[in-house]
C-alpha cells in the first residue's frame, strides 16, 4: 500500500514538473520569439524609405503657416497672376515639381504612395496626352495637376491669341481628361512676357510658377541667390533625360539634399 502511494506521488510530481515546463511566462515567450526572429503581433516599422534610397524617413510637412499668395498687381483694370519661383515661408519645406509628363514610370507612382510624397505635375497635352491614366493614378494619391500648355511651344514673343490658345487649350483638356481646372501655370522653358501673364489671367490662372532650383543629371543648379536649398524653394525635378538617371533616381537625389538641409517636402498647392 505504501509502495502504491509512493508511485502515485512520484507520478503526480512528474506531471506537475511537465506542466511547469510547458507554462512559460507570456513576457518570456515574447522575448523568445523576438530572439528567434519571429515578430510579435502589431504593425511592423516602416522601412519603405530605404527601398527608395533614403537613409531616414521623410519628415511629415507641417500645417502651412503661410497664407496663399495674393494675386499680382492690377493692370489695365484687372488683377494679373503673380510670377513666383520661391514661396516666402518659414516652414521647413521645399516643393517638388515635374514638367511635361514624358516619363510614365509606374514605379514612380509606388514611390509617391509609399513615401507619401507631395508633388505637382505641370502637364503638356502633346506629351502627357497618350497616358493620362498614369497621371490620374498620381492625382488619386494627392498629386497636383497643373498647366504646361498644349504643345510646349516657347510663348514669349508670340501674339496674344496664340498664347491664349496654348494655355486655355490645356485648361480645357485637363478638365476633360482628369476633371481638374488648374490654378497654376508654368510656361515652357520658363520663358514668358507680359502677354503670357495676361493670357494666363484670361484662362483662369492665379499664379505663374517658375523654379529656383533644378535637378540636372549632374546636380542641383540654382537660377539665382544662394546655391543651397532654402525654405520655400520651388524645385524642378528634371529635365527629362532618356540616357540619364531615371525620374525615381533624380527624385531620390533631391530628397537626400532636402534632408541634408533639415527640410522636407510640402504641397505647393497649399501655399499658392
Amino acid at each position: 500500500m505504501r509502495r502504491a502511494r509512493g508511485l502515485a506521488a512520484a507520478l503526480a510530481a512528474a506531471l506537475l514538473l511537465a506542466g511547469c515546463a510547458q507554462s512559460v511566462d507570456p513576457i518570456e515567450r515574447l522575448g523568445k520569439k523576438a530572439a528567434e526572429g519571429v515578430r510579435p503581433h502589431g504593425p511592423a516599422p516602416d522601412r519603405s524609405y530605404r527601398h527608395w534610397g533614403l537613409s531616414a524617413p521623410l519628415a511629415r510637412p507641417p500645417r502651412p503657416t503661410t497664407r496663399p499668395l495674393a494675386l499680382g498687381p492690377r493692370t489695365g483694370g484687372r488683377t494679373l497672376p503673380r510670377v513666383v519661383d520661391h514661396v516666402p515661408t518659414r516652414d521647413p519645406v521645399v516643393f517638388l515639381t515635374y514638367d511635361d509628363g514624358a516619363e510614365k514610370d509606374p514605379r514612380f507612382v509606388d514611390m509617391v504612395r509609399e513615401l507619401r510624397l507631395p508633388v505637382s505635375l505641370f502637364l503638356t497635352d502633346s506629351v502627357a496626352g497618350p497616358g493620362y491614366g498614369h497621371f490620374a493614378r498620381l492625382r488619386g494619391l494627392g498629386a497636383g495637376i497643373q498647366n504646361h500648355t498644349v504643345d510646349h511651344r516657347a510663348l514669349a514673343g508670340q501674339p496674344y491669341a496664340a498664347q491664349r490658345a496654348e494655355i486655355c487649350g490645356q485648361q480645357h483638356r485637363l478638365r476633360a481628361r482628369l476633371g481638374v481646372r488648374p490654378r497654376l501655370f508654368r510656361p515652357p522653358y520658363g520663358a514668358y512676357d507680359t502677354t503670357t501673364v495676361r493670357a494666363a489671367a484670361d484662362c483662369g490662372i492665379s499664379t505663374v510658377v517658375l523654379w529656383r532650383a533644378a535637378m540636372t543629371p549632374a546636380d542641383l543648379v540654382f537660377t539665382r541667390g544662394e546655391h543651397r536649398l532654402r525654405p520655400g524653394d520651388i524645385v524642378l525635378v528634371g529635365p527629362d533625360e532618356s540616357t540619364g538617371p531615371t525620374l525615381r533616381e533624380r527624385t531620390t537625389r533631391v530628397l537626400r539634399r532636402v534632408q541634408q538641409r533639415g527640410l522636407t517636402v510640402g504641397r505647393l498647392e497649399d501655399y499658392l
